[in-house]
């Protein structure tokens, strides 16, 4: 990764459900948040199917996975969140899932997003896949005024994104050395105590997988994503 990489003021994570960012790309925006970057996260689905537990009602678990959620960007830094709270697992591309994430970027203004890679070949999640063609969807609509032209009748104005990192892409092309942070990104997915069997075995594969991903790199640990600039 280059040294001289201009970090951005505003970055928001957009992502399907409650723990992707802290899988994806936690470490990275542990880092930047520590430089001062203001970090937003918007979660399209509450997560409430996410249980092996018979006993346990979808509200109660969405509940429990926002409050998780909280916890793990408390530990990464992160200032805001956006719950759309979409039904976990029925996330579908449409102009209304569009315009929701349209108006938190309009709202929340990042130079740049994060979110998942829509493209990875065999990505079998279908709210992975619709989390990111929608957050491509919904930066491309939020620059341009004639895009849900109704949001514009107040205060809000067009927005411009300058730059997306796909995470969980099998075709990176920029990396970061997360290797002062990756206690936090391991502490931000213990967070997620619903999800989380075996913290121990969990912490080690995080960490085996993060030095192999910076080890050709000449990094401790890295994260790894997909850059597109967008003009």
């Amino acid at each position: 990764m280059p040294t001289a990489f201009e970090l951005p003021k505003r970055a928001m994570a957009i992502f399907a459900h409650p723990d992707d960012v802290d899988f994806g790309c936690s470490g990275t925006l542990s880092l930047w948040a520590d430089q001062g970057v203001h970090i937003t996260y918007c979660l399209l689905t509450s997560g409430n199917k996410g249980t092996h537990d018979p006993k346990m009602a979808p509200a109660r678990l969405e509940r429990i996975r926002e409050k998780e959620q909280r916890a793990a960007g408390a530990v990464v830094g992160a200032k805001e969140f956006v719950f759309l709270g979409h039904g976990d697992g029925e996330l579908e591309v449409s102009m209304k899932l569009r315009g929701e994430v349209c108006r938190a970027i309009r709202i929340h203004k990042p130079d740049v997003v994060f979110t998942q890679d829509p493209w990875r070949p065999y990505q079998i999640h279908p709210d992975h896949r619709v989390a990111g063609w929608s957050a491509m969807d919904g930066i491309i609509a939020a620059r341009d005024h004639l895009f849900f032209p109704e949001q514009l009748r107040g205060k809000l104005t067009t927005h411009r994104v300058t730059r997306v990192f796909l995470f969980g892409t099998a075709d990176p092309n920029v990396w970061f050395d997360i290797s002062t942070t990756l206690d936090r990104k391991v502490a931000a997915i213990g967070s997620h105590t619903s999800q989380v069997r075996d913290f121990k075995g969990l912490s080690e594969r995080m960490r085996a997988f993060a030095k192999q991903t910076g080890g050709a790199w000449g990094f401790k640990a890295a994260e790894g994503f997909r850059l597109l600039e967008l003009a």
